[in-house]
């Protein structure tokens, strides 16, 4: 068997081999450090409080001078929405909608107290970023859950609370304090007194927000009774945030995004980004394969007549294999060992940074799954080419 080796050996080239094995550590190295670098800062990406989670935008008409005094001229109409919702980038959309009444809400604490007329809003379930079981309404509850912008609460603390000489509150505290509400209707003949409630705070939505079930129970029982309003605004589920044709669509459609934008632009461009390196890394990988079949090609090719006489001689189609298959073998797995020690250390270097920002890292197993994964899949396919060839030998 040794003899067999040294002799079918004997043409091979190890520049040939040392290049698929630096070939193929590269591209596994970066399908694998890919893949693991996903898998640990997802948690970031999949977040409410990520700046980079954007796949949600709130859209509204832009004001100009010509529509300022004609609210009509601000609402979707129902042929815009179906505008929007056949744009292919649009996931879902949904409404806004607000109370058909005056609201005014007034809080004491510590001895001090302050009252203001405010405004609620609504959407549809799904778009709520911070429901929780709680935020519910049953009719015939004097209680309302509320969810206000994380924004409004940072104002209060910074801006309003130490030049009124008011407390500052932690999210805690400000869930614990009742508010009076007071609900009327706009001529008002019709007046509903309720508590709220401040449930949660919300990152995605820049408003007032409570159940849809409250809203259309108290429309209903304090509204004009004109019918239901237009929306004014509306929230978008988008596919690919960021994507230059949203832009477009918005830009020409005399539209503007609510709040930051910077998200979703940085949002596409990581997409972008992950599918060139994952690209880049799945070519090298496949050059790295054909490096190695053309390698064993050309040996066994200038064997050729080494392994008919040896299987002429009586030796089996597997021992005369034996020596291609090692190398095959040997030679991916090393290729493997590089990668993985390359994501391991690459890990090391971002993990602690990931962890700092609130990262939930996932497992190593990911991003070395997927490298022996594909190492697995070279080795059987340069296995079934190098028994293929020896197949032929033996038919000349």
């Amino acid at each position: 068997m040794k003899l067999i080796s040294r002799l079918l050996r004997k043409n091979t080239s190890p520049a040939r081999i040392a290049g698929f094995v630096l070939s193929n550590f590269i591209g596994l190295a970066i399908i694998a450090g890919g893949v693991q670098f996903y898998t640990d800062a997802r948690s970031l990406w999949a977040s409410d409080d990520s700046f980079i989670n954007n796949d949600f935008i709130v859209v509204n008409k832009q004001v100009t001078s010509a529509n300022a005094w004609d609210a009509s001229e601000s609402e979707f109409k129902e042929s815009d929405i179906a505008d929007l919702r056949s744009q292919p980038w649009v996931k879902d959309v949904g409404e806004f909608t607000s109370t058909d009444y005056r609201v005014w809400a007034s809080v004491s604490q510590g001895g001090r107290g302050m009252s203001t007329m405010m405004f609620f809003e609504s959407v549809p379930d799904q778009f709520v970023d911070a429901r929780g079981d709680d935020f519910t309404f049953e009719p015939g509850s004097d209680e309302v859950p509320i969810i206000i912008s994380k924004d409004y609460l940072a104002l209060y603390n910074f801006g309003f609370a130490g030049s009124a000489g008011l407390p500052q509150m932690s999210e805690s505290i400000m869930s614990g304090i009742p508010l009076r509400l007071t609900l009327t209707s706009d001529d008002g003949s019709r007046s509903i007194e309720m508590r709220g409630r401040v449930s949660g705070y919300s990152n995605r939505l820049n408003t007032i927000l409570v159940p849809e079930s409250f809203m259309q129970w108290s429309n209903s029982r304090l509204g004009s009774g004109v019918g239901e309003k237009s929306p004014s605004r509306l929230i978008i589920a988008v596919g690919s945030p960021g994507d230059v044709a949203i832009k477009d669509y918005l830009d020409s459609h005399g539209l503007e995004v609510a709040g930051d934008k910077s998200g979703s632009a940085a949002s596409f461009l990581l997409n972008v980004i992950t599918g060139i390196v994952l690209a880049v890394g799945g070519v090298i990988t496949i050059l790295s394969f054909f490096i190695l079949l053309l390698s064993m090609s050309l040996l066994m090719e200038k064997n050729r007549d080494k392994l008919h006489s040896l299987l002429m001689l009586g030796c089996e189609a597997r021992s005369v294999s034996a020596p291609y298959l090692g190398i095959v073998v040997w030679s991916s797995v090393a290729a493997f060992i590089l990668a993985g020690g390359c994501v391991v250390l690459l890990r090391a270097y971002y993990l602690d940074p990931l962890q700092g920002l609130g990262a939930t890292t996932g497992s190593l197993l990911s991003g070395l799954g997927t490298a022996a994964a594909i190492t697995l899949a070279v080795i059987i396919l340069n296995c079934v080419a190098v028994r293929k060839k020896v197949i032929e030998a033996w038919r000349v």
